[in-house]
C-alpha cells in the first residue's frame, strides 16, 4: 500500500464516520423533532449562519464509541461550531434533541466547557440553541459535581458575561431542572411557543408539593414573557427565533466584524493537495517537514530560524492565507549534526527522524520566546516519538533543554495552535503544546497517533510486567500463550493510540482532511485574530 493510499483510506474512513455522526440520533430522532414542529440542531445552525460561509465545527467525534450501554451518544448530543453570523465570528452551542432528548452526558459537559473556553479566549459571542432534557440521570455522578461537570458551564456563563462577552440563549424545546440556569445566566434570552423552562416539571411538582399544574402555566413562553418576566423575546417558532438571534448579533456593537488578514494571501509553492504526496504515515518511512510546509505556507513567506542548528526541529516565521505565524515542527527525516572537534576539526553525527535532541529543544525554546516578544501566534506541528534518550543525551542535558522548551511554551501569551499529523508521544507531546498546555485549538489528521510511547515498545513493556506478575504467582507461560498475550496487549494499545480514541475523549478539537490543512490553519488563525493577549511574557526560572 502506498502512503498516499494509506492517508486516503484513513481520510475516507474519517469522512464516512463524520457523516454518520452528523445524523445524531438517526432518522427516527430527526422525524420526531420535525413532528413536534421543531428543527434539528444542525438545521438550526444552518439557518443561523451566513449563507455560503464555512463552519468550523469543534468536537464532532467526542463520545464516539462511548456510552454503548445506553445506546451511544453521537457527538455527545451537542453541536459546537465557530461560524459567521452577521459577518462576525460566533461560537454556537446547539443541543441535539435527537440524541437522548439532548440530555447531558459527562462528555457533553466537557464539550460545552471547551467551547466556552475557546470563545472566552477569542472573545467570540456565544449563541446557545437550547433543547435539552437536562442531566442524563443514569450517569449523574459523573455529570453533577466536579470542575469539568455540569455546574462549571453555569459558572462560565456568569464569568463570561462579566467579561463583556455577549451570550444569547434561544430556548427552542425543553429546558428543565438545573439546565434552566444556562439561558437565564446569559445576557439575552429568547423562547419559542411550545417550549418549556422550569426547574421542575409537572410530575415532579405534583410529587414534591402536591400541586397540579400544566406545562404552559409552569414554564411556557407566554408565562415567562407576561408573568415571570424571565425572557426577553417570545417567538412563534424556530425560524422566527433564529432570525431574531441574527438580528441581535447584527446590532451588537461590542463585537467587531471578521477582519481580513493583514497581508495578501499567496498560493504555496506546492499545491495544498500535495500534502499526501510528501507525508509518510509509516513509522519506518521518512519525509522532510520543510517540504510539507511548502504545501501549506504562503510562497516566499517562510523564514527558517537557525536552519543549520538543532535540525531535528524546524522553526520559522511564515504566513498562511495572509496571516502571520511562527511554526515549530518536528523533522521526520535524518539530519546531520555538527559536533565540536579537537585538533582534527569538527566531526558530524546523525539525528534520528522525529526525535527531539538537546540543540533542537534549545532552538525551539528560543524561537517560542521570540514569537511571544513579537506577539506572533504559534503553530506546533506534531510528528514526534519524543526526546532523545541514552547516556550521551542525558550528559548533554536533554532534561534541562526539554524543560526549557516546556517552560517557554507553557508561559506563552500568544495563541497556540496544535496540529497533529503523525505520532505525538510522551514528553515530546507535552513540549509540542499537548492538550494539557492550553492550546487555543488542536487539529489532527486521521493518521495521527496519540500515546505515552509507540505501540511496539509499549506492548513489549506491558508484556514484561504481566509475565513478571504471573511468575510471582507461580504461573508457567509457554510461547503460544506468550504470543497470545502480546497480541491482546498490542491490539488494546493500538486502539488507544488511534487518534479517534483521543478525539472521542475531547483531546482534539477538530479532525481534518490532510488536503485541507492550509485552509483549516487559515481559518484557525482568522479565529485567533481576536485572541486576547494578556500580561507580559514571563518564564519564571528558566533552565539554561
Amino acid at each position: 500500500m502506498t502512503e498516499q493510499s494509506a492517508v486516503k483510506i484513513a481520510t475516507n474512513e474519517m469522512l464516512a464516520k463524520a457523516d454518520e455522526i452528523r445524523l445524531g440520533g438517526g432518522e427516527r430522532g430527526i422525524e420526531r423533532q420535525h413532528r413536534h414542529g421543531r428543527l434539528t440542531a444542525r438545521e438550526r445552525i444552518e439557518k443561523l449562519v451566513d449563507k455560503g460561509s464555512r463552519q468550523f465545527e469543534c468536537g464532532l467525534f467526542i463520545a464516539d464509541g462511548m456510552y454503548q450501554k445506553y445506546g451511544g451518544a453521537p457527538s455527545a448530543g451537542v453541536v459546537t461550531a465557530i461560524a459567521q453570523v452577521g459577518g462576525k465570528h460566533c461560537m454556537i452551542v446547539a443541543n441535539d434533541a435527537t440524541v437522548k432528548a439532548g440530555a447531558f452526558f459527562p462528555m457533553t459537559c466537557k464539550k460545552i466547557i471547551r467551547a466556552q473556553t475557546i470563545a472566552e479566549r477569542a472573545r467570540l459571542p456565544l449563541l446557545y440553541l437550547v433543547d435539552s432534557a437536562g442531566v442524563f440521570l443514569p450517569l449523574q455522578e459523573d455529570v453533577f459535581p466536579d470542575t469539568d461537570d455540569f455546574g462549571r458551564i453555569f459558572r462560565n456563563n456568569a464569568v463570561i458575561s462579566a467579561k463583556g462577552i455577549s451570550q444569547i440563549a434561544a430556548i427552542m424545546g425543553n429546558c428543565v431542572a438545573g439546565g434552566g440556569y444556562l439561558p437565564v445566566l446569559c445576557d439575552t434570552l429568547l423562547m419559542t411557543e411550545g417550549s418549556g423552562l422550569y426547574l421542575a416539571g409537572p410530575a415532579l411538582v405534583k410529587a414534591a408539593i402536591g400541586q397540579d399544574v400544566d406545562n404552559e402555566d409552569l414554564g411556557g413562553a407566554s408565562m415567562h414573557a407576561e408573568v415571570s418576566g424571565t425572557i426577553d423575546f417570545q417567538e412563534p417558532d424556530d425560524e422566527s427565533c433564529i432570525e431574531r438571534v441574527r438580528s441581535l448579533v447584527h446590532s451588537d456593537m461590542s463585537v467587531a466584524p471578521i477582519s481580513q488578514p493583514p497581508y495578501e494571501s499567496v498560493d504555496p509553492v506546492r499545491k495544498a493537495s500535495e500534502t499526501t504526496e510528501v507525508f509518510r504515515a509509516a513509522v519506518h518511512e521518512q519525509y522532510n517537514m520543510v517540504e510539507l510546509l511548502s504545501c501549506i505556507v504562503d510562497d516566499e513567506s517562510f523564514n527558517e530560524y537557525k536552519s543549520d542548528y538543532g535540525r531535528s526541529m524546524v522553526c520559522g516565521y511564515a504566513r498562511i492565507g495572509g496571516w502571520s505565524c511562527g511554526i515549530v515542527a518536528n523533522q521526520r527525516c535524518l539530519t546531520e549534526k555538527k559536533m565540536p572537534g579537537g585538533k582534527a576539526g569538527p566531526s558530524t553525527s546523525m539525528n534520528m527522524p522525529a526525535v527531539i535532541y538537546t540543540e533542537a529543544a534549545d532552538k525551539a525554546a528560543r524561537f517560542i520566546m521570540d514569537c511571544n516578544q513579537k506577539r506572533v501566534p504559534l503553530i506546533f506541528i506534531n510528528d514526534t516519538t519524543g526526546f532523545m534518550v541514552g547516556r550521551d543525551s542525558e550528559q548533554a542535558g536533554i532534561i534541562r533543554s526539554g524543560a526549557k522548551m516546556v517552560n517557554a511554551m507553557s508561559n506563552s501569551i500568544v495563541p497556540k495552535i496544535s496540529l497533529i499529523v503523525g505520532s505525538t508521544y510522551g514528553a515530546g507531546h507535552y513540549a509540542m503544546c499537548g492538550r494539557a498546555f492550553d492550546p487555543f485549538l488542536t487539529l489532527a489528521w486521521p493518521t495521527a497517533k496519540y500515546a505515552v510511547m509507540g505501540g511496539a515498545a509499549a506492548a513489549s513493556t506491558l508484556l514484561q510486567i504481566d509475565l513478571a506478575a504471573r511468575k510471582r504467582r507461580g504461573e508457567e507461560i509457554d510461547e503460544t500463550q506468550r504470543a497470545q498475550l502480546l497480541a491482546a496487549i498490542t491490539a488494546s494499545y493500538d486502539e488507544q493510540e488511534n487518534i479517534f480514541y483521543g478525539a472521542a475523549r475531547g483531546w482534539v478539537d477538530r479532525m481534518i482532511d490532510p488536503a485541507q490543512t492550509r485552509q483549516e490553519l487559515t481559518d484557525a488563525l482568522s479565529i485567533a485574530s481576536t485572541f486576547v493577549v494578556k500580561n507580559d511574557y514571563k518564564t519564571g526560572v528558566l533552565q539554561t
